[in-house]
């Protein structure tokens, strides 16, 4: 069922030129799943040379013709939705329900843009002198790089692709070695709905140099990046060199604010489905927990009970509720920064262990009273791991909440009509939800702010991101 692993240049599926590779591993029992081809530095310039005429055809398409291909495409996922599911659990993890989900969630986006992208309206502005005509027109910025990372394997190409097509961009995607399959299924969708060769290529190799010979070249002219904040900084100094628009989505380190009114046990069980989906692995996970005093151990009661019953094991296994780390490589990162926490004061609750030897699997993890010098407190943990402190005053929750660089997502609980106006203004992150978890939808723009990144993507914003501006001025003689 795993996908058949390649490049994809101009239209063909196809080794790399010098037969460098690499091994892809289920997490779940390190099983090889298969040898991973990486693209030389001549065939990115082929990549790059294609992307250069595929933006010319594309361009040149009616947005019409536009959304019936994306609207294809779209249909081809659902269609095939058990199989890149199937291919998404195999290499990076998640319950194989996460990863239908997920499926659905892309297709989604890519219909949204199709459709939206009929509507990427200019606009006629009064003049000044009657003999004067001016307008604004909207047109494709040009070639785009995109970067992805392994979390969301799918979903996280889908909305760049489907943004940068929808706005008449060709696009070179570079997603994560660790999860290939799951983005060349997706672009096995597009080319099955006769979208032209060149519009879309999907390459790897070592991301450093695959991103550096990507942005410095001159062919591309936005680039699009969703990673960790130090991968974020170095590609906007790699940007910067050429000019080129950048859309950075960056990490979080998701405060909850829990007041005193909420119904206990219900916000503890939503927050255990929120904080462990993916292992944790999620930039916009509820991590820091600020919960009111007079509610804090009945809530960390209830959420300790429900995160300890959640049943670990292979994502394929439809009966999973938590699936292992991406890699052994994450998993090490997760030990590291519990052990730090528990060695500096830090009270372990439950979990903080890994669970057998096979596989990337660590168990639900809570910790309380961390104290401020641990690295948890200041590095996203990107694990299963939530943190627990209490608190007074709404005052001294939104500070804690807001003493951190990142500003992703934030979220809230309480009924108190004053205190939802109150927290949604003064809680510093690009998206904030009020008695929810939902920070994501194909409608409304998704991004941080702070060390978060900046620019938005999906919504109207983020078509605009993958378009300019043109300003015509004519006069009537």
């Amino acid at each position: 069922m795993y996908e058949r692993l390649s490049l994809f240049i101009n239209g063909q599926w196809r080794a790399g030129s010098e037969g460098k590779s690499e091994l892809v591993h289920n997490p779940a029992n390190d099983e090889s799943l298969g040898m991973l081809p990486h693209a030389s530095g001549a065939d990115l310039e082929e990549a790059l040379a294609a992307a250069d005429r595929g933006f010319r055809t594309w361009r040149g398409t009616s947005p019409y013709d536009r959304e019936r291909i994306l609207l294809k495409a779209a249909g081809i996922m659902r269609e095939r939705v058990e199989h890149i599911a199937s291919t998404m659990t195999l290499e990076q993890g998640k319950t194989v329900e996460e990863a239908r989900l997920e499926v659905l969630s892309a297709a989604d986006i890519v219909q949204w843009f199709a459709e939206e992208g009929r509507r990427a309206y200019g606009r006629i502005v009064p003049a000044r002198n009657h003999k004067l005509l001016m307008r604004v027109e909207r047109e494709p910025v040009g070639p785009v790089a995109a970067f992805t990372t392994w979390n969301f394997p799918v979903l996280l190409p889908a909305r760049k692709i489907a943004a940068a097509l929808a706005a008449g961009c060709s696009c070179v995607l570079k997603p994560s070695e660790e999860t290939p399959g799951s983005a060349l299924a997706l672009a096995r969708a597009f080319q099955d709905a006769e979208l032209p060769s060149g519009v879309l290529q999907v390459v790897f190799g070592v991301p450093s140099e695959v991103s550096e010979h990507l942005v410095r070249s001159p062919v591309i002219r936005k680039v699009t990046l969703t990673g960790s904040i130090a991968v974020g900084k170095a590609v906007a100094r790699l940007a910067a060199d050429g000019l080129k628009m950048l859309t950075l989505e960056l990490g979080g380190h998701s405060p909850v604010i829990v007041d005193a009114d909420v119904d206990v046990a219900q916000v503890a069980k939503l927050s255990v489905t929120a904080k462990f989906r993916n292992a944790g692995q999620v930039c916009v996970a509820p991590t820091r927990f600020f919960v009111h005093e007079a509610i804090f151990d009945a809530f960390l009661a209830y959420f300790v009970e429900a995160a300890s019953t959640l049943k670990l094991g292979n994502g394929a296994d439809p009966a999973t509720q938590m699936g292992p780390l991406v890699s052994s490589r994450r998993l090490k990162a997760v030990e590291s920064l519990v052990d730090d926490a528990v060695t500096r004061g830090g009270h372990l609750v439950v979990g903080g262990k890994r669970i057998g030897n096979i596989g990337n699997f660590y168990a639900p993890t809570v910790l309380k009273a961390v104290t401020a010098d641990a690295r948890i407190m200041r590095e996203e943990p990107f694990g299963p791991i939530a943190l627990f402190s209490s608190f007074r005053s709404i005052e001294q929750a939104v500070q804690s909440s807001n003493s951190l660089p990142y500003g992703l997502a934030a979220y809230a609980f309480t009924r108190a009509a004053d205190q939802v106006q109150r927290l949604s203004e003064q809680l510093e992150a690009g998206m904030v939800a009020v008695n929810s978890y939902v920070v994501a939808q194909p409608e409304i723009p998704f991004g941080g702010v702070k060390d978060s990144g900046y620019g938005r993507e999906s919504g109207a914003q983020g078509l605009e991101a993958f378009m300019v501006d043109k300003t015509i001025t004519q006069l009537v003689v």
